[in-house]
């Protein structure tokens, strides 16, 4: 395993936690975790919101490598890029090993008083 498997870098994640920040575009990501690729029109389904301005989520998703566009006839089908979702995950896993760390090294210091 790689360094950067072992401990991921949060500015690696950054863009990851930003395009992941709206509301939008996280409700985008749940729709294609659990349903799969789909167009642009379905991603927009029921969100309330313009054509336009899920076209400009969905840029901002593909940009921090969330996502991936193919075309399938006239329509654009959206598909998660899992490989960043799991990068994203690592670097929050190491974080949470970090305080779990120092919270032993906390509970350890009051014990010993």
């Amino acid at each position: 395993m790689s360094a950067r498997h072992a401990e991921p870098t949060i500015q690696g994640a950054a863009p990851i936690f930003a395009a992941l920040g709206d509301p939008t575009r996280i409700h985008m990501v749940a729709r294609l975790c659990a349903d799969g690729p789909l167009s642009t029109a379905q991603l927009g389904d029921g969100i309330g919101v313009t054509r336009q301005a899920i076209a400009k989520h969905l840029r901002v998703l593909a940009d921090a490598g969330l996502v991936e566009a193919s075309r399938r006839g006239r329509d654009q089908i959206w598909e998660l890029r899992r490989r960043h979702l799991d990068e994203a995950r690592r670097c929050l896993d190491h974080i949470s090993s970090q305080w779990d760390r120092a919270i032993e090294r906390l509970r350890r210091l009051v014990e010993e008083d």
